[in-house]
């Protein structure tokens, strides 16, 4: 009969299980590492297995799986996922399961809110939850900090109640690494008569010995409290989430006298004002546009256009969709810029620090409003597809962005963006690159004008203006007028877009 390890390793090859050396019988684990071997793929403790994957697309974030510890017995812990390459931490959404849920495969566990999106996770497991770390509405919670804790057993779920981030098996390396730190400093400090015991006084005198949680550390540093004055709750004297949370720091004498007089002032200018909390995609947004402004050398050229042939092309073919799309004059605009892009290769490109990378297609980014944010939508391939397919594709990721539901691989790349302001009655602005792009097109509204006619009498025409934002280490002046006119070509005499 096989042992439960052996049934662990022979069911998924995508599983690395952690033993404890000091509970699981030699034997047991040799058979694990076998049965592993077989079917090839690797046990290893610093290798967490994958098995969380999104409702809409293949992602995943770490399971790993710890046998009896202390008093707690076998355990999968499921670690916070990074799920985009700028993602650094994330927001904990509304959990769909609770403490003594019973888990299937399929079943969504979390909502977890990136820098982009916020997305379903399912399992693709089965067992129960024993125990949530990060609650609903939990913020900036760091990748790979542990989440929640599954159980096979039902059983075993009670035995979970006081179980904490620092009952983490991994929780162990970082405290190892400060209690190797922490001989450095102990010879000065043991010049000072101690009254506590001789375990207690580093970890209150010398900060790199202080036990503490990671997310204990980042509330203490938000409220200035000095780690050393909280006492801990958790094994060992870990002070915990909930401790720093509890602490109420002692009154300063000096700060309490002046305090009254203050107060009317600061009672005034909170009711001048209201601080909106940043989401994560605010964040990003912020950082990645003054990082463009400062690093990226923006220089602008408009032209103007004649839309009357779009305008009526476009009356011509919604009476003749048979409500199967409803073209738009931005649908327009993308086609053509993907077309632009083509004729001229040199604006579709990337700037790579020891290279310039032209791209071979024309990913076309829509930059869509949303509650939290701006999100930048992709049409990818926009030059091989025709304006039906563009209009119906755009609406369908602009929907989907409001409702944070876009894929990474929906937001994430692209090309070439566009921004258009036209609808808000915009006649000219000027848009910000969004790196590691080269160019952005930004699209004011259409006017009516007075221009000049052929016959030297005068005529009105549909005018609009589009200034394109260009990254002038990879595209120069002339290749910027170069891909304007291109595009004005198409926009003027739109039949040639669908040729």
């Amino acid at each position: 009969m096989l042992s439960s390890v052996s049934r662990l390793a022979i069911s998924t090859g995508r599983r690395s299980v952690h033993r404890a050396a000091a509970l699981v019988p030699l034997a047991r684990a040799t058979a694990a590492y076998n049965a592993a071997a077989s079917r090839s793929f690797t046990a290893s403790a610093s290798a967490p297995r994958h098995i969380l994957s999104s409702a809409a697309v293949s992602l995943k974030t770490n399971m790993a799986r710890y046998y009896s510890s202390k008093s707690y017995p076998t355990h999968i812990t499921i670690n916070m996922p990074a799920l985009s390459p700028t993602m650094t931490h994330g927001n904990i959404g509304t959990w769909q399961k609770k403490v003594g849920d019973a888990v299937a495969p399929g079943d969504v566990l979390v909502e977890i809110e990136t820098d982009k999106a916020q997305m379903d996770f399912e399992c693709q497991e089965e067992g129960f939850i024993a125990k949530i770390l990060a609650d609903s509405g939990s913020k900036d919670v760091d990748i790979n900090r542990p989440i929640a804790i599954m159980v096979e057993n039902k059983e075993d779920i009670e035995k979970f109640a006081d179980f904490t981030v620092g009952d983490v098996a991994g929780a162990a390396a970082p405290a190892a690494a400060e209690k190797k730190e922490a001989p450095k400093e102990e010879a000065p400090k043991a010049e000072a008569p101690k009254t506590e015991s001789a375990n207690a006084a580093p970890s209150r005198s010398d900060a790199e010995r202080i036990f503490a949680s990671p997310i204990a550390k980042k509330i203490a540093n938000e409220k200035n409290l000095s780690l050393g004055d909280i006492p801990g709750t958790g094994p060992h004297g870990r002070i915990l989430k909930a401790d720093v949370e509890g602490f109420t720091p002692a009154p300063k004498a000096a700060a309490s006298a002046p305090a009254p007089k203050a107060a009317a002032p600061a009672a005034a200018a909170a009711a001048a004002y209201t601080d909106i909390p940043l989401t994560n995609m605010r964040k990003i947004i912020a950082q990645r546009l003054t990082e463009s402004k400062q690093n990226v050398p923006h220089y602008y050229v408009t032209v103007e256009m004649e839309m009357d042939k779009v305008l009526k092309l476009r009356e011509v073919l919604n009476k003749q969709s048979e409500d199967k799309y409803k073209l738009s004059v931005n649908d327009f605009i993308v086609k053509a810029s993907a077309l632009a892009l083509k004729a001229v290769p040199e604006a579709n490109s990337s700037w790579m620090n020891d290279s310039i990378r032209q791209y071979h297609s024309s990913d076309i980014c829509v930059a869509t409003s949303t509650p939290t944010g701006l999100i930048t939508p992709i049409v990818a391939n926009a030059e091989t597809k025709g304006l039906a397919t563009i209009s119906n594709q755009v609406k369908d990721l602009a929907s989907r962005a409001r409702a944070n539901k876009l894929a990474p691989h929906e937001y994430q790349g692209g090309t070439f963006t566009i921004s258009n302001m036209g609808m808000y009655g915009i006649k000219h602005f000027t848009a910000i690159i969004n790196p590691p792009q080269s160019c952005i097109l930004a699209v004011g509204a259409t006017e009516k004008r007075v221009v000049p006619g052929e016959d030297g009498d005068v005529r009105t025409a549909s005018i609009m203006a589009v200034t394109l934002s260009s990254d002038h280490r990879t595209v120069d002046g002339a290749v910027a007028a170069q891909f304007l006119k291109s595009f004005k070509g198409y926009m003027e005499n739109p039949l040639k877009m669908l040729l």
